[in-house]
């Protein structure tokens, strides 16, 4: 509706949802008295911070479209689902863990983030960070209860930064990324609960026998590119997970020969 000023809504102190979205606003104060506010969105306004004095029950944020820069000025204690898809951020630096004990879905797609490090939302069980210019993962172990990880269309060429405290994570979805080895990908086998994995179009997956060789290094996953492992793809993915073993065994025993 093209607003600009929401000053009005200062009298309305018991509404618990709002919809402000495709306006003209740069300013939410006026939303500081409405103390009963469960749901909140601001989507395609002009909005350059997501800072808000902090809302006591304000459960959902969405911030989608805007021209917010970074994550600081987000405390409200029961968050729960916080979205803001197609901004200018740059860092995960700024949300706080202490403040937002509560957040556990976090949507970032479509910004200018370049690392994982930063995030400090540990209670986390989904993050989605597709179509940004993520080149390293940090800071990803503190995520112990993350359950899904979207990181499709970055700029990842090595899956350093994973890690066994991230025992929920279940679905990784790293397609379009540029991923070249298969010692790269052998690395998410820190991960126990791992069951659906998405590397379609990086490199690897161009190479000969690209499914089995995913599977001989990752054996608990359950669907590869969102396609479920057929029975027989699982017992050759094993022979040549075997294979590979007794090799490593006997390299192993060669050296310890030779150092004798």
């Amino acid at each position: 509706r093209g607003l600009t000023d929401i000053i009005l809504l200062e009298r309305f102190i018991h509404l618990r949802y709002v919809d402000l979205s495709k306006n003209k606003l740069q300013d939410l104060s006026p939303l500081s008295s409405l103390t009963q506010l469960l749901w909140l969105k601001v989507d395609g306004n002009l909005l350059t911070s997501a800072s808000m004095q902090e809302l006591p029950y304000l459960q959902v944020i969405s911030f989608n479209c805007n021209h917010i820069k970074d994550l600081e000025g987000i405390t409200h204690p029961l968050l729960a689902n916080l979205s803001l898809k197609e901004n200018k951020i740059q860092t995960l630096l700024g949300l706080s863990h202490d403040q937002l004990s509560s957040l556990e879905v976090l949507e970032l797609r479509g910004n200018e983030i370049k690392t994982t490090a930063g995030l400090g939302a540990s209670k986390l069980k989904k993050l989605y960070l597709a179509q940004n210019t993520i080149c390293s993962l940090e800071g990803l172990e503190e995520s112990e209860e993350l359950e899904t990880l979207h990181l499709r269309d970055n700029k990842l060429e090595a899956l350093d930064g994973f890690s066994d405290s991230m025992k929920c994570l279940q679905y990784l979805n790293l397609r379009s990324n540029g991923i070249r080895s298969f010692q790269e990908v052998e690395k998410l086998q820190v991960l126990p609960m791992l069951q659906a994995l998405v590397l379609m179009g990086n490199p690897c997956a161009e190479e000969p026998d690209y499914r089995l060789e995913v599977l001989s290094r990752l054996p608990q996953l359950q669907r590869l590119d969102k396609e479920l492992i057929e029975e027989d793809e699982w017992e050759e993915a094993e022979k040549i997970r075997q294979t590979r073993l007794e090799k490593a065994k006997v390299r192993t025993t060669r050296c310890r020969d030779k150092k004798e």
